[in-house]
């Protein structure tokens, strides 16, 4: 595109910075002396594209070859898709803002089930197919990664392949595979692509199906096709791609240096599908991560590092690691912070190291208030040991906490929903000046889970239960939407039928489904009903122990028989099969 049209272009829209790609840390490479030209994409804004932490560890390992590039490209705003349309203009990359549709491969990634009519609309704009079946040689590899290829079985009908697990290894294994074989089909060539560790070709397996809906069978369409892929897995202390992140142009979700200290998690909750798709546990060296930080800060002028994992107070050197980094960096005024604390493991001689340079609130994830319930999700939490931490922290001087509950969970009684006004009036009689900030949000069951045959509460019980909390809780609560949470779970436990559902919600214009202004259930129900598919019957049915799962064929590193074996804990003898 020339300069003066894209001038024109973004003179027009609300936030133009988010489409220049000139941030620090950009790679711009000459595009005619580099072979393979590869796009990555979080399909939402750029505000929170810009935080994820999987593509630019990806854009990094890719602009290190020579024989490659990667650009970004995000969801546009609606004021610029309305331009491009009335232009005629495909949507361009962000850093050489050459047309998306010019590049050898489109990469995806998939962090959340409601992203999915974004993916259709980047296509779209940028004059790309959505059907897999409607591509030829002359359109762009199409391949997505993240949670939820767990279950990548609904965008089926628009994703080339799927990588399963980490990308670091599987991306550089596509690059040399596509540069060795582009020329031979692309039939042949999406054969080639399925050997490579972690990666599954849906047009290379079909689906039949029973008279009852559920799924009698997913099998490859030939011999050479393995009957389950497995997913890939790195040694992630091997390299460091946390150096030279992007620094943002406009404010973001998160505007901060992240360092990766370990992947996976030592717990073992129920309900979480990142144990598994994260599994096992790995660990980044303490050292390793002083320099990491150090360079990054040097690289982006960052004033704030947060040490990401999904559970980092379990890192075994989390204490000695948040000293280091606040005694190297205290005058420098560059804080530290981490997620979300477990308050049975709770250390206020951690977090009031933390607090010497970041004024912050604690947060904890208790999921419920029952004692019974919290059992069930394979998440005991010592009461007594987090009422009295919290007061001690009261006595310290914090005053801001943040709790996370979920209700709609597997064996919930309205007695359980109580537990959480009786907790929050345990917490609250501690110190009646503290803060609180409750956040509510809804069971999703989720594949390679225990809970992976369990339904989803209805919506109207939970909207009860979540008017009992907002009327009784004291504190500010949030509750989350519990049409958005119906749709993630049937589309989590969706099959490839689900597809059609997908297109004809974003024809009838579904965008941007996660952000609360733009989503639209009544389009979502149109949809539903237009191509006769029941959302009950992916959300809320229970599923028997011996049915097919429409992601039976994606092994996820824990076997199917493993979690049986806690969900009939669990369920005792309501499980059958």
């Amino acid at each position: 595109m020339n300069e003066k049209k894209l001038t024109n272009i973004l003179s027009m829209v609300e936030k133009p910075g988010r489409y220049l790609g000139i941030e620090i840390n950009s790679v711009h490479k000459e595009w005619e002396k580099t072979d393979v030209k590869i796009l990555l994409s979080y399909p939402d804004l750029y505000e929170l594209g810009m935080s994820n932490q999987g593509l630019e560890i990806l854009y990094n390992i890719v602009n290190e070859r020579n024989d490659s590039l990667a650009e970004r490209v995000y969801a546009p705003g609606l004021d610029l898709e309305k331009i491009l349309r009335r232009e005629k203009v495909p949507l361009f990359s962000l850093e050489s803002k050459h047309p998306i549709e010019d590049f050898d491969i489109i990469g995806f990634t998939l962090q959340y089930e409601l992203s999915f009519t974004n993916i259709l609309n980047i296509l779209d704009i940028g004059n790309i197919p959505v059907h897999v079946s409607d591509r030829d040689e002359k359109h762009p590899l199409i391949i997505a990664g993240g949670p939820c290829s767990c279950n990548p079985e609904p965008m089926a009908d628009f994703i080339d392949l799927f990588v399963v697990g980490d990308g670091e290894e599987a991306i550089v294994n596509i690059i040399e595979t596509y540069r060795r074989s582009r020329s031979i089909g692309r039939d042949k060539l999406l054969m080639k692509l399925a050997g490579i560790d972690g990666v599954y070709v849906p047009s290379l397996y079909s689906a039949r199906y029973n008279a009852n809906g559920a799924i009698r069978d997913i099998k490859p369409v030939t011999k050479d096709i393995p009957d389950a892929v497995s997913k890939a897995t790195v040694d992630i202390s091997k390299n460091n791609y946390q150096a030279k992140p992007l620094v943002p142009l406009i404010n973001t979700v998160h505007n901060r240096l992240t360092l990766e200290i370990q992947r996976g998690c030592s717990n073992n909750c129920a309900f979480c599908q990142a144990r598994t798709y994260y599994y096992p546990l790995r660990l980044k060296d303490k050292k390793e991560l002083i320099d990491a930080a150090e360079k990054g800060l040097k690289n982006t002028g960052f004033d704030e590092i947060s040490l990401s994992s999904l559970s980092s107070v379990d890192y075994p050197h989390i204490e000695w690691l948040v000293s280091e980094l606040i005694q190297k960096y205290r005058d420098k005024r560059i804080s530290v912070s981490l997620s979300s604390l477990r308050p049975d493991r709770f250390s206020l001689e951690l977090v009031n190291r933390i607090r010497q340079t970041r004024k912050t609130g604690l947060t904890f994830a208790l999921e419920s208030g029952s004692v019974r319930l919290r059992g069930v999700l394979n998440k005991s939490i010592d009461e007594d040991r987090m009422l009295s931490a919290i007061s001690d922290a009261c006595k310290e001087g914090w005053k801001l906490i943040k709790l996370y509950f979920m209700i709609g969970l597997p064996t919930e009684q309205d007695e359980d929903v109580q537990t959480i006004v009786d907790v929050v009036n345990k917490i609250k009689r501690i110190n009646n000046r503290l803060n609180l900030n409750i956040t509510i949000s809804h069971f999703v069951p989720k594949p390679h889970t225990p809970f992976q045959w369990v339904g989803q509460e209805n919506i109207g019980s939970l909207k009860k239960k979540a008017g009992f909390l907002s009327r009784n809780l004291r504190g500010k609560v949030k509750v989350h939407n519990v049409e958005s949470s119906l749709l993630e779970a049937v589309f989590a436990r969706g099959d490839r039928r689900l597809g059609r559902v997908i297109e004809e919600a974003w024809r009838q214009g579904c965008r941007f489904d996660q952000w609360r202004e733009h989503f639209r259930f009544d389009l979502w129900k149109k949809a539903f009903s237009a191509q006769n598919i029941s959302m009950e019957f992916y959300a809320a049915r229970i599923r028997d122990a011996g049915e097919i799962l429409p992601w039976e064929h994606i092994d996820c590193g824990i076997s199917k028989a493993t979690f049986l074996k806690e969900y009939r804990k669990i369920n005792g003898s309501n499980t059958e099969g």
